[in-house]
């Protein structure tokens, strides 16, 4: 059997891994939730180890710690936000309301490596404890919602560079096909003309949108509650603790922090992490809509649209031979799914608070930080083995403008809206083109056909200066 230690807490005696640097609430944790197997993201271990390392510098300056306890504190601190017990936070996603048991993870693992530190033994919390000296002037109700704004900040960061370059990989694109003209489609039927540059040029605009939105809403997460302790109220704690505490966080996270206005409404309300899972819903939208224009693009290669090339990353068929999937726009619906669901997740957990407290919050931090990894992972593989990769038909384009039926839609100006219809029926009736017709009906001569329904013009504004006279002719003749 592997060797045990038995620890105390307030409850009883509790067998401990005997190397284990967490203790007794963990090992109760453990016994308790052993839900999904799924352990705490990495960022946000370091955002707690952050916030027990600010705590820690801020109570050694103000005399409330020893100094020597402190600095074992700090260097335990240090080495969690290094990632270097990472294998010691044991507590499953799914846990006790608040993050308690995570946060008595975080705790007792300081508390015995800064033992270690200073000599001590693991389990024997003389030198320093996990509640009196790690947990000074602290409560799992503004350490937890302080770590899950800057863990989601610090995640953050992950993505943004990520948006950023592909946006710039679509706006390469569409400078690359700005000159291939294709029919437009709504309704998924005939349009006018567009450049196949002016559709990736648009899907462009939409990732920077979606990039400025996410941006916008994660300021909401710099205003911390850190210092309010247990309902907001500070109890426990020294009157300048918490600015110290937050400047120290904020220099040791690299962000923008600020205390919050009010600390009992930031222990109440966690709504910045509804607003950013919202900012994230928002970029999943748009990304399955894009993945879903490039799977209709690149549909075929004989029987679909066939505008568009995507690359070929691997076999798509168990049976049928030669066949080629779009396995990334596919990959890109699916974790967008995925994000969405996490939203509502967030969502209903954001509006569960009760009076002081919102104890939902582990529920907040596993999806938000679960989406901002799965987005920024996705996007990066869809932006390099996808959009960068492909490859116009130009061919297909052409033909495809060239024999839109809304090519009809250029010559209301000059023969009315009903004239145009009737053209656009034989048009279909007969699989003649629209410049065909209009041109064997003499409504137009060979100069206005080549102005008129030249498809390039057609995608840019253009005010037909002598229309309503060719109209009134047209109609005398008629």
């Amino acid at each position: 059997m592997a060797e045990v230690r038995k620890e105390k807490d307030s409850l009883g005696h509790v067998e401990v891994p005997a190397r284990a640097y967490y203790g007794a609430q963990t090992a109760r944790a453990v016994d308790n939730y052993p839900i999904s197997g799924m352990r705490a993201h990495p960022l946000l271990i370091r955002a707690l180890g952050m916030v027990k390392a600010a705590a820690a510098q801020a109570n050694k300056e103000l005399g409330l710690v020893e100094p020597e306890r402190a600095d074992a504190i700090l260097q335990a601190a240090r080495e969690v936000i290094d990632g270097k017990w990472d294998p010691e936070f044991v507590v499953d996603i799914f846990q006790a309301g608040a993050g308690v048991s995570l946060h008595m993870n975080t705790n007792e693992v300081l508390a015995n490596r800064a033992n270690e530190v200073l000599g001590g033994k693991l389990g024997e919390y003389d030198r320093v404890h996990p509640n009196d000296h790690v947990n000074y002037g602290q409560s799992t109700n503004d350490v937890f919602p302080t770590a899950m704004r800057v863990g989601a900040l610090l995640a953050l960061e992950t993505l943004y560079p990520v948006l950023e370059s592909l946006a710039a990989s679509c706006e390469k694109k569409a400078k690359e096909f700005d000159g291939i003209m294709k029919s437009g489609r709504t309704h998924m039927q005939d349009a006018v003309p567009i450049r196949l540059g002016q559709e990736f040029a648009a899907y462009a605009v939409a990732i920077r949108k979606a990039n400025k939105s996410i941006h916008h809403a994660s300021d909401s997460l710099r205003e911390l509650g850190l210092g309010g302790s247990a309902v907001g109220t500070g109890i426990n704690t020294h009157p300048d603790y918490r600015v110290k505490a937050i400047a120290n966080l904020a220099k040791l996270s690299g962000q923008k922090l600020v205390p919050a206005e009010d600390m009992c409404w930031a222990m109440e309300s966690n709504a910045c992490m509804a607003e950013v899972s919202a900012a994230l819903r928002g970029l999943a939208l748009e990304v399955i809509r894009i993945s879903n224009d490039l799977r209709l693009l690149s549909s075929g290669p004989n029987t679909g649209l066939a505008e568009i090339f995507l690359p070929s990353l691997q076999p798509g068929s168990s049976i049928m031979p030669g066949k080629i999937n779009p396995v990334m726009p596919e990959l890109a619906a699916m974790v967008s799914f995925q994000v969405i669901g996490n939203d509502t997740a967030v969502a209903y957990a954001v509006q569960a608070g009760q009076l002081e407290l919102n104890v939902m919050m582990p529920t907040m931090a596993y999806n938000v930080m679960q989406s901002i990894t799965i987005l920024a992972n996705m996007l990066r593989q869809f932006d390099r083995y996808c959009i960068a990769g492909i490859t116009a038909n130009e061919a297909r384009c052409k033909m495809y403008a060239q024999s839109t039926v809304s090519l009809a839609t250029a010559l209301n100006p000059y023969i009315g809206y009903a004239k145009a219809a009737e053209i656009v029926k034989e048009s279909v009736a007969t699989g003649r083109s629209i410049i065909e017709l209009a041109r064997e009906k003499k409504l137009l001569s060979e100069k206005e056909i080549a102005e008129i329904l030249d498809p390039v013009r057609m995608t840019e504004p253009q005010y037909p200066l002598d229309a309503a006279k060719h109209r009134d002719e047209v109609k005398a003749k008629a």
